[in-house]
């Protein structure tokens, strides 16, 4: 069996796990909590990933008024993270509505629609290159085009400790590489079973972590015991390695590992305590 074919089968195996984990109360709609709105944009980059296009979603609570910045926290593959099995904007509105979590801007961006596809596994897209590869250009990517793009409307903090990131699998190691290599901009991480494997280098963070002066940036990796094994490494081991690294080096991090596979159902239902950990020092009001 060929690589490819036994990489299938593994992640159908695992993905076809029953999980014992179920959306909390805060990711379900509430009577009474009022509801922000989540607008539709498409971007075509004509500068850090040229002949690339992306649809984005800009969700605004209903509490952004305009006369104060607000937080920020932007999710890769978009797609994921507005579904209604995760539904981060509800959590949003009700982590919000009980001063749990500051206003905050959430930006779901989908990656780029045109590329060289996945290493080994092939494609057409312009995920795997921009998410999985290490450096600042996806960071760069969110500082000096859709970034400007969003401050045309909205009021967001420049204070590096207000800005958030998220992602699943390649989308997770994506959000760590945006705050490692630019902390002057984004302080906050949270990885869902992130591929901090061999895909394009993933696989150095621990001892890159290991090596490096600490950086002020806060972490919350998730994984569970059904996660990936596949080609590029196996996915459990390797997020452990990554709380080892964080914790030698004094970061304040935190690693939840549970029963999950290589999906959001662990992440989606501890979201809302992910939340109160990663703002728990920041103002509310």
């Amino acid at each position: 069996m060929n690589t490819r074919d036994k990489d299938r089968d593994f992640y159908i195996a695992s993905t076809s796990k029953p999980e014992p984990y179920t959306l909390g109360a805060e990711s379900l709609p509430h009577d009474g909590v009022p509801r922000g709105v989540v607008t539709q944009y498409h971007w075509i980059s004509n500068h850090i990933y040229p002949d690339t296009a992306r649809d984005y979603y800009v969700y605004v609570p209903w509490q952004y008024d305009g006369s104060q910045p607000a937080c920020l926290m932007v999710f890769q593959d978009a797609n994921f993270y507005l579904a209604p099995d995760v539904n981060i904007p509800v959590a949003f509105d009700n982590l919000i509505y009980k001063h749990e979590m500051p206003i905050t801007i959430g930006l779901f961006v989908m990656p780029g629609d045109n590329g060289p596809g996945q290493p080994l596994h092939g494609g057409n897209d312009n995920r795997s290159f921009e998410y999985d590869s290490l450096g600042d250009q996806y960071a760069r990517f969110l500082i000096e085009e859709l970034l400007p793009e969003i401050k045309k409307q909205y009021r967001i903090v420049d204070d590096p400790a207000g800005r958030a990131i998220c992602g699943l699998s390649s989308g997770g190691i994506c959000a760590f590489t945006v705050a490692w290599e630019r902390p002057d901009a984004f302080s906050k991480v949270v990885s869902h079973c992130g591929s901090f494997t061999d895909i394009r280098g993933g696989h150095n963070y621990p001892s890159l972590i290991r090596r490096t002066e600490t950086k002020p940036i806060r972490v919350f990796l998730q994984s569970g015991s059904n996660d990936l094994d596949v080609v590029f490494g196996n996915w459990p081991l390797a997020n452990q390695a990554m709380a080892a690294a964080l914790a030698y080096r004094g970061y304040d991090y935190q690693f939840v590992f549970g029963e999950g596979a290589h999906t959001l159902k662990h992440g989606a239902a501890i979201f809302a305590d992910t939340m109160r950990w990663l703002w728990r020092d920041y103002p509310k009001d």
